[in-house]
């Protein structure tokens, strides 16, 4: 009888301040679905962490590629943020000299900017992507494979 009422005081504080299952909790963590291979060359991951809630206003999305995977040209009607959680990422605007991004690092692209970014030739990359989703994405131009070894040879050499 002592170690059942023990046992039950043991218990009791786990029952009482257990998680309640009112909250939609997600995770980030998930890899996601894989991408079709529509607008970039390569394997890719899409987790939607937040996708079309009227009172946030913005989408966020786990994004996942391959070493050696590119991103076509595209622009967005939103600012778009970027942050870097693991890995390493090539991005360009348009008109400007491309950069390697690192994990940690935040980039913040405005409206209607051409751009594309993708993991760099040797590394994986995991971002959160930040943006409205009031508009699809527009794609400008395919980002050839030709043009992607380029920016990776011009960076690697820097």
């Amino acid at each position: 009888m002592k170690s059942l009422v023990f046992t039950l005081v043991l218990l009791a504080p786990l029952f009482l301040f257990s998680q309640s299952q009112d909250y939609d909790v997600s995770s980030y963590l998930t890899e996601g679905t894989k991408a079709p291979n529509t607008h970039y060359i390569g394997e890719a991951w899409l987790n939607a962490i937040i996708h079309d809630d009227p009172e946030l206003g913005y989408n966020i999305t786990k994004a996942t590629f391959l070493a050696n995977s590119t991103l076509d040209w595209h622009k967005h009607s939103s600012v778009q943020v970027l942050i870097i959680v693991d890995g390493e990422a090539y991005y360009q605007e348009r008109g400007k000299e491309p950069v390697i991004l690192k994990e940690g690092d935040i980039i913040k692209c405005e409206k209607e900017t051409e751009h594309w970014h993708s993991s760099t030739k040797d590394k994986d990359v995991t971002y959160l992507a930040f943006y409205s989703g009031e508009k699809p994405t527009v794609w400008t131009e395919v980002l050839t494979q030709e043009y992607y070894d380029k920016v990776a040879k011009k960076l690697k050499s820097n």
